[in-house]
């Protein structure tokens, strides 16, 4: 056996289906298109939406909202995420960075928030805060410094 004997095993390659080679083919006279109409002509070509002139469904329905092409998004960390760095730390950008908190790449934009407790005094540098963060933050003795 070699490469010039290979063959398909009979019946895995079905042959194409010839349309208007007779009535005896299964496909003569209309070949499958049915009787008349514009479907049924050669050359015709109709947009994936056309309804036969009735307006269509992507004009018909009402259009509402919008997208902000300048928004910018805030990523977001909680207070129970500094849980994870020894007491006295100073935790920025790239300290979170190392853990996997954040991506600095994709995230010019994060801001920390008061969700879980702190228990240890940290000093957090971080763009912005909320004031539950900053007042949770100083209530376990460390600081919250706003960089830019």
């Amino acid at each position: 056996m070699n490469l010039s004997n290979l063959r398909s095993p009979r019946g895995s390659r079905k042959a194409n289906r010839r349309a208007g080679r007779g009535e005896s083919s299964g496909l003569g006279k209309t070949a499958g298109r049915g009787h008349k109409g514009q479907k049924s002509r050669a050359g015709r070509s109709l947009k994936q939406d056309f309804e036969g002139g009735q307006m269509p469904l992507a004009r018909r329905v009402p259009k509402f909202g919008f997208t902000n092409i300048f928004r910018q998004e805030t990523h977001v960390v909680n207070l129970r995420d500094f849980d994870r760095f020894d007491a006295g730390a100073v935790v920025d950008a790239e300290a979170l960075q190392k853990i996997g908190l954040l991506n600095t790449k994709r995230a010019g934009r994060w801001k920390v928030l008061a969700a879980g407790e702190i228990k240890k005094a940290l000093t957090i540098k971080a763009p912005a805060f909320s004031k539950g963060a900053v007042t949770a933050i100083e209530k376990a003795g460390g600081k919250a410094e706003v960089v830019k």
